[in-house]
Formats: C-alpha cells, structure tokens, sequence
C-alpha cells in the first residue's frame, strides 16, 4: 500500500482525529457560503465580497493547523509522469466542459456569481487576486482532502486511511462524485469533475494530481471569467 493509505491517526481524540482534520476545513468553507447572505442583509454597508478573503483565511488556518495530520501529502505515493500529464489534461477538459454545461436541467438555483467590479464599473484587482488565489491554490487543497481522501474511501471502509486509493470501489466514486456535484450550483459539471478527479486519485494513487487538475481547472475558469466578465461563474 502507498504511505497515505498507512498513515496512522493522531492522538488528542475526535478533533484531532483524520476524519475531522479533513472534514472541518471544509465545513468552514460550508458555514461562510451560509452566512453571506445573511451578513449582506445585517451589514447592508459592508463589502461582502470581502468576506472571501476572510474565509479563504479561516480555511487556511484549519489546513495549517491539522496539516500534521495530512501524512499523504508529504510522504505521496510516487506518481508517473503520464498521470502528471493527465492531471493536467484532466484539469483543463473539466474547465472546458464546466463553462459549456450551465444548462437549465444542469442548475441548482441562480447564482449571482462573484462580482469583483468597483462602483465605477473597474475591475478591483485586489478581490480578483484573493478570488485566484483561493480558488486556485486553496480550494483545491480542501476539497480534495475532504472528498477523495475522505470521503471517497470512507464510504468503502470507516478506517479509511487503511484503504489504498486504487482499491476504492466503483460506488464509492459514484456516490462522492455524486455529493460533489451537488455542492455546485452546476450539478451536472460539478459531478463530471467529481468523476474525473476521483479516476485520477484511484489511478494514481496520491493526492497530488487531483488537487492539480483541480487548481488547474479553477485557475483556468478564474481567469476565463475576469476575461469574460461572465460572473455567474464564480
């Protein structure tokens, strides 16, 4: 088995366990999306779009402060330059079929997107640059912990640390890709790339080329939109 499906959890109980480890960045990332709406309404003064910035901040510090606990990502499995060729491939067909899939059946809900334009109309460079790099390299560290390395193979087995990635089943990819797409407002590309992604972890057997093809996918989209100006993408 690879180092990552051997890694032992750490003492100091549930909290300092792996499953809250992976888990509690994320439901941070979870708990901001929720209460924006409900400060933009509170604070009707106040930039929300500045809120990013400080839960871009707060994931970062929970990914700091369990990063003991991510053994897989500082002892991964060696990874075959072809699978770093199709992590990049894999990242920018997900980008490509995520722009073309915003088709009415394909939606949950309406996004408003996020709007990084000042009063004038100008970009504020300052929030495209905290968008980029939360997306891009924050994000995709996130995630990919609570999904593929969590939840992917806790679904096959409660000890999921003990599972090497390629022995994941074809249900357990179906279900977390599935739960994955369902986070996004476009369902349809979010579980396509939940797919992808999950493939690309089983194949591999490290962390490593998802979280790639996931930067590369978000950097991509990020800066297609400040080109595009099309919002309801971010």
């Amino acid at each position: 088995m690879p180092p990552a499906a051997l890694e032992a959890a750490p003492a100091g109980g549930w909290l300092r366990g792996p499953a809250a480890a992976r888990s509690i960045p994320f439901a941070l990332y979870i708990v901001f999306l929720a209460l924006a709406p409900l400060i933009e309404k509170a604070l009707p003064g106040w930039n929300v779009r500045w809120l990013y910035a400080v839960q871009i901040a707060a994931v970062s510090a929970a990914l700091t402060f369990f990063a003991q606990g991510y053994v897989e990502l500082f002892t991964p499995a060696a990874v075959r330059t072809r699978d770093w060729l199709l992590s990049a491939g894999i990242g920018i067909a997900v980008f490509a079929a995520w722009i073309h899939l915003d088709l009415p059946w394909a939606v949950l809900g309406e996004a408003k997107g996020f709007v990084p334009l000042r009063a004038d109309g100008a970009l504020d460079w300052a929030l495209v640059a905290v968008r980029l790099l939360g997306a891009a390299a924050v994000v995709p560290v996130m995630e990919e912990l609570f999904w593929r390395s969590f939840v992917l193979r806790w679904v096959d087995r409660g000890d999921f640390l003990r599972l090497a990635p390629a022995a994941a089943s074809l249900r357990a990819l179906l279900i977390s890709s599935l739960l994955f797409g369902l986070e996004h407002e476009l369902w349809f590309a979010g579980l396509l790339a939940g797919l992808a992604y999950g493939w690309l972890y089983r194949r591999s057997g490290s962390l490593w080329p998802p979280i790639i093809a996931h930067a590369i996918t978000n950097l991509l989209l990020g800066l297609w939109v400040v080109q595009s100006g099309s919002w309801r993408f971010w």
